[in-house]
């Protein structure tokens, strides 16, 4: 067992939902709202309220805007957020004695 200190694990990242869209947006950047929503098979009102608790601390953005008629809403990881999902990661990899 490692020295890593289990409560420091970040409890914003550590929420399914919440790691399933940091896990996402870590690889491909940047989303369409359906498209999470799809993928992560959650109801539009779960999504929302995840995605509202991550931008409350800045670890991703939305921008709402129009593609012809239909509205879109792109979700981005910021570079705050990916720092954090790193060290998430780490700090998980080092519970497990796999820094």
């Amino acid at each position: 067992m490692s020295d890593f200190d289990y409560r420091t694990i970040n409890d914003v990242i550590h929420s399914r939902v919440r790691l399933a869209i940091m896990s996402y947006l870590a690889s491909a950047r940047a989303a369409e709202f359906t498209e999470l929503k799809k993928v992560l098979k959650v109801s539009d009102g779960n999504l929302s309220t995840h995605l509202k608790k991550l931008e409350d601390h800045a670890y991703v953005k939305t921008e709402k805007g129009f593609v012809g008629r239909k509205p879109q809403t792109m979700v981005e990881i910021t570079d705050e957020g990916s720092k954090a999902f790193r060290a998430y990661v780490e700090g998980i990899a080092s519970m497990l004695g796999q820094s």
